[in-house]
């Protein structure tokens, strides 16, 4: 058995973030389904599952072929009112039979795609996260955009964003790692927009793990936009006052809403103070949010020598007449 997923991750085209009681509104991709909603630490709203049928081919790392007929489950998620994130799903289990069941016995079985023919766990994992471009056949990237961009049509959305980035892509791969093994998390950044994380682990919970996977794609998200806006404000080659102008939205709309693993079960955080050691997550941005800091402390220092200047300069005047 496999699990494999990605999950999608923007900014919500919105001037300001949005409240916490507009989340059911935002959120209500299937009419008369509960969104779920929480407060704390931070506001966080998921909407239900929308399933999606497929029957494709999956293609492993050696070039075997195995067909998949199932349905994907889908979800979109809003945290701080600001971030907006479409996930999708799907359970890999190999089938019983060797033909395709009436979809009846699919739909009851949400988010669980049977393979009809063998194949290897292992190989079609490597197949699934070795190749930058969306898995052939079956295209979990696209169904996540479905979800989120109901989320981003929704009609009280002012669609004017205070900066522009890029979505990122975070596509993992579960495997059960079988009794007497330790659980292992491998997270590799493929290039400026797509992550893949390999995970084995001894004993899970789904849902578990899809929080995981979707607080790790946030962060992501989020340290891959702050060095961006960094990067874009010329800092220490540009004039001063334009450089903060152009920090200013990261200090608005993004420095209070780093909170590594506030909502990853308490036994899947060794994974997340493993991963946070090496490449260091909090360091860098840690770091990175000193460097916008000092940038705002040198220019309240510049604007209080400029008044102190202009005041000195002026008693000088009057003492003169």
């Amino acid at each position: 058995m496999l699990t494999t997923g990605e999950v999608r991750t923007g900014l919500l085209l919105n001037s300001a973030a949005i409240p916490q009681n507009a989340l059911p509104y935002a959120l209500r991709l299937l009419p008369g389904e509960r969104v779920r909603t929480s407060d704390r630490p931070i506001g966080y709203g998921a909407s239900a599952d929308v399933l999606t049928g497929i029957d494709c081919t999956l293609t492993a790392a050696s070039g075997a072929r195995t067909r998949a007929v199932g349905t994907v489950a889908a979800r979109a998620t809003i945290t701080g009112g600001r971030i907006a994130q479409g996930s999708a799903h799907a359970r890999l289990v190999e089938s019983d039979v060797d033909y395709r069941r009436p979809w009846s016995h699919f739909l009851g079985r949400p988010g669980v795609v049977e393979t009809i023919g063998r194949i290897g766990w292992a190989d079609l994992a490597r197949g699934l996260t070795a190749d930058p471009r969306p898995a052939p056949g079956l295209d979990l990237g696209a169904i996540c955009d479905r979800v989120l961009d109901g989320v981003q049509q929704w009609p009280d959305l002012d669609r004017s964003p205070p900066f522009r980035t890029a979505r990122t892509t975070l596509r993992w791969v579960l495997q059960n790692g079988g009794n007497g093994t330790t659980d292992h998390l491998s997270f590799i950044i493929v290039n400026s927009e797509l992550r893949t994380v390999s995970l084995a682990l001894t004993d899970h919970a789904l849902p578990a793990v899809l929080q995981l996977c979707e607080d790790l794609a946030l962060h992501d998200w989020l340290l891959t936009t702050l060095l961006g806006l960094i990067e874009r404000s010329r800092m220490g080659s540009g004039e001063l006052p334009q450089t903060i102008a152009k920090l200013r939205p990261a200090v608005d709309h993004l420095l209070h809403l780093w909170m590594p693993g506030a909502r990853v079960d308490l036994r899947l955080m060794p994974l997340w103070h493993s991963l946070d050691k090496r490449p260091g997550f909090t360091t860098q941005w840690e770091a990175s949010v000193s460097r916008i800091r000092d940038q705002l402390a040198l220019n309240t220092l510049t604007l209080l020598s400029a008044v102190a200047e202009g005041k000195a300069g002026a008693h000088e005047q009057g003492i003169q007449r």
